[in-house]
């Protein structure tokens, strides 16, 4: 994956306007640049802890087409947005459908939340050739969200294992959550698995065993693994705790401000650091720190500090 230089003169632009890169490293407006000096300062905490824990030395891998299936591109815009799941991804993918869909959609909130997580509604770079998918990282605008890990983490625990409409998830995972790490678990919750306690989601994602068997689902996958961000160089990194202001600004880079804002409402089911917080009272320090170091580099790397609630030793 090349490393572009983003000052540099090879960004292709939309016949007669700017493209959404040249706006954001030259801005025109007084008012974008001043967020730009933020996203800056994101961008480098993100190659810094990269350095730091020198994760291209690892044998800095070559990226496959399986790592991309998460960035879905608009090629209208040229921007690329890696989703991550339990950080506004449904919004911000309706948002997608709306600026790929060339007129079909007007307005995000008209599209079905299960519509949106349809693959075949928006294009992901894994769809691409080899120098396709080359030109699209170097000359498009990437960008994604995170979310504080803990957060999203326990968000992910009461979407998949405390709603009952999820049974695909109980069937999949409940179950053998339930058979590892439950003692004496009736025949019942060993058929359904879906009475998952958060202390067992905690021991099974710290046990290595899960991490040999198969990689962690998309929902409580790091943002690392997930984006790889080492990788690919992230032009914004928007944030949950300030998801509105930071896709306006998005939008306004590529454009479409005007006509279109990112939807908000006011959702009262939201997972807030309070509730997070009382998540973690039951976890023990050992298996809170084990918890810790498996989403260390998310915290690291997005400026997220060591929670308060947390007993580490």
């Amino acid at each position: 994956v090349m490393r572009r230089n983003p000052f540099g003169m090879d960004i292709c632009c939309r016949k007669g306007s700017r493209s959404p890169l040249q706006e954001l490293y030259n801005p025109t407006q007084v008012s974008l640049s001043n967020t730009a000096i933020l996203h800056q300062i994101r961008r480098d905490q993100v190659t810094d802890t990269c350095r730091a824990n020198s994760v291209s030395s690892r044998k800095r891998r070559v990226l496959t087409p399986n790592d991309l299936k998460h960035l879905v591109v608009d090629e209208d815009h040229e921007m690329i947005y890696c989703y991550v799941p339990k950080v506004a991804c449904t919004n911000w993918k309706r948002v997608m459908m709306v600026l790929t869909g060339r007129g079909k959609y007007s307005d995000p909130m008209e599209i079905p939340a299960n519509e949106a997580h349809v693959s075949s509604n928006l294009k992901t770079l894994n769809q691409y050739s080899i120098p396709e998918i080359n030109h699209r990282l170097k000359n498009y605008m990437k960008f994604l969200f995170v979310r504080e890990p803990f957060e999203r983490l326990v968000s992910a625990y009461r979407n998949k294992f405390t709603q009952k409409y999820n049974t695909s998830f109980h069937k999949r995972y409940g179950t053998k959550i339930v058979r590892r790490q439950r003692k004496n678990a009736t025949q019942e919750a060993l058929r359904k698995g879906d009475d998952v306690k958060f202390e067992e989601f905690v021991a099974y994602l710290i046990d290595p065993h899960t991490q040999r068997e198969e990689p962690f689902n998309e929902h409580w996958q790091t943002v690392y693994s997930l984006c790889h961000p080492c990788h690919i160089h992230y032009d914004l990194i928007g944030k949950y705790e300030t998801l509105e202001e930071d896709s306006n600004y998005i939008l306004q880079l590529a454009g479409v401000g005007n006509y279109l804002k990112f939807p908000t409402y006011a959702k009262s089911t939201r997972t807030t650091d309070e509730m997070t917080t009382e998540f973690f009272q039951n976890i023990s320090s050992l298996h809170q720190m084990q918890l810790y170091e498996v989403y260390k580099l998310d915290f690291l790397m997005f400026n997220y500090s060591v929670p308060s609630y947390l007993k580490l030793e």
